[in-house]
């Protein structure tokens, strides 16, 4: 389990990357709090959504050398959701795989609604482009 949540969640090295130049043009930033891993403390981290990964840094300062804390993986996530009811703080919102769910804090409503909404749409999108990806597989066979 510890492997899965290393490579989902947090340890990101860069050619966890994929490709990704995260240091320019995002999709969106912004700052938000996560829970630690291993210590379940909340901490505020900078991060940045491009091309369905989700990478967070412990610094606003991102350059091509920053390695990422972190990476969530847009294809992993089946949900996204409010929770202020489940972890019991404002501006709480959850996404979840088939295995975890991580929380987050936003610093506003607008900017929680801002991230599920963005979030959101990445996750459709990209499951539209495995089920285009499927049925090419299925015509071609």
């Amino acid at each position: 389990m510890q492997a899965l949540t290393n490579t989902l969640w947090g340890g990101a090295k860069k050619d966890s990357c994929g490709g990704v130049e995260f240091w320019h043009s995002p999709e969106r930033c912004g700052w938000l709090q996560k829970q630690g891993e291993i210590i379940k403390t909340w901490r505020r981290r900078w991060f940045v959504m491009k091309q369905g990964k989700i990478f967070w840094f412990k610094s606003d300062v991102v350059t091509p050398d920053s390695v990422p804390r972190g990476v969530i993986d847009v294809n992993k996530c089946l949900s996204i959701k409010g929770a202020e009811d489940t972890i019991n703080k404002a501006n709480a919102f959850e996404i979840s795989t088939q295995t975890e769910s991580m929380f987050f804090i936003a610093d506003t409503d607008k900017e929680k609604e801002d991230w599920i909404n963005a979030i959101g749409r990445a996750i459709v999108k990209h499951s539209r482009s495995l089920l285009e990806h499927d049925r090419a597989d299925y015509t071609n066979n």
